[in-house]
């Protein structure tokens, strides 16, 4: 990785951060900045994997955003994962850091009114390092590409509704994360095999330390005692969610892209699946589909807790 934009310098000691790898997302690059640090992120370290949509472009000049260029395989770095502990081990130390992906934007108790430090205020008053958030599929009414995103705009003006139910929890017996799997992807692509459907369960925000690293996305983390963000005998913890706008009217020319590149996981098996589905019947709508409100809505379906956060 090169450093084409470095305001580290500027990071203060008690600043939120945020690290993130991206490619080819300028579109969705406007809202996702405005979200986080409205949240209250102080600093975004990102990642460029060789993006050509201006990307790179974009981000360059902004006073809070540091940027990393690399034209490295993906799928080398574990991901991104490698390129994103280093900078975290380097950055992060001692910092309450999110690692997420331009289209997770994370809900958590009470945030209507609290931004994220307030959060990690009470986290760390009761000696908490890491908050887990299961990612939630939001997806729109009709076909996923009828309704143009525009630069800027919430995409959650038109991926609205997302699965209330029909999720599979177990527990790892090596790192004891959980493992959650269902959703509209496991329901459409992944109906004949469920067990393959992509992972929902994510620990995206962490008091980092150098010696902590992501093993495999932000599924779980080293130590194994950050994986414990479930609940114990001690009562339910607090947890959020992800809201994960993918499947807007561009994820029709991600899956394009990575038919040729091939940098996911399994030789992009996934996006084979997605591709070949969406090109059938691209509407992930169903009767059963809840339509997205706030995130006491989720606290109410069970899909995330304030726990004894008040």
């Amino acid at each position: 990785m090169a450093c084409v934009q470095d305001n580290t310098p500027r990071i203060r000691h008690d600043d939120l951060l945020l690290v993130s790898t991206l490619r080819n997302e300028r579109v969705r690059l406007p809202y996702f900045l405005s979200y986080y640090r409205g949240m209250g992120v102080r600093h975004f370290l990102m990642i460029d994997n060789d993006s050509d949509d201006g990307t790179r472009e974009y981000l360059l000049g902004q006073k809070d955003v540091s940027v990393w260029h690399t034209t490295a395989s993906y799928r080398n770095a574990l991901f991104g994962v490698h390129w994103m502990n280093w900078i975290a081990g380097k950055y992060c130390h001692g910092h309450w850091t999110l690692t997420v992906d331009v289209d997770e934007f994370l809900v958590f108790p009470f945030c209507d009114t609290r931004p994220i430090p307030a959060l990690t205020d009470w986290l760390d008053s009761s000696g908490i390092r890491s908050f887990s958030a299961m990612l939630i599929d939001m997806y729109p009414k009709g076909p996923i590409d009828a309704q143009p995103y525009r630069e800027g705009q919430d995409p959650f003006e038109i991926a609205e509704w997302f699965d209330s139910g029909n999720y599979m929890i177990s527990t790892n017996p090596v790192y004891r994360n959980l493992w959650i799997q269902g959703g509209p992807r496991a329901r459409l692509f992944f109906a004949e095999e469920p067990v393959n459907a992509p992972a929902l369960n994510k620990i995206p925000l962490v008091k980092w330390h150098r010696s902590y690293a992501y093993l495999q996305s932000t599924h779980m983390l080293l130590p194994r005692g950050l994986n414990l963000v479930y609940e114990t005998r001690g009562g339910e913890k607090a947890s959020g969610a992800l809201l994960h706008a993918k499947f807007l009217d561009t994820f029709m020319e991600k899956t394009e892209e990575e038919l040729t590149r091939r940098q996911h996981y399994a030789g992009s098996r996934e996006y084979v699946i997605y591709h070949d589905r969406l090109q059938r019947d691209p509407d992930l709508w169903c009767n059963w589909s809840e339509k997205y409100i706030n995130w006491r809505q989720l606290e109410i379906l069970g899909l995330m807790s304030k726990g004894n956060w008040a």
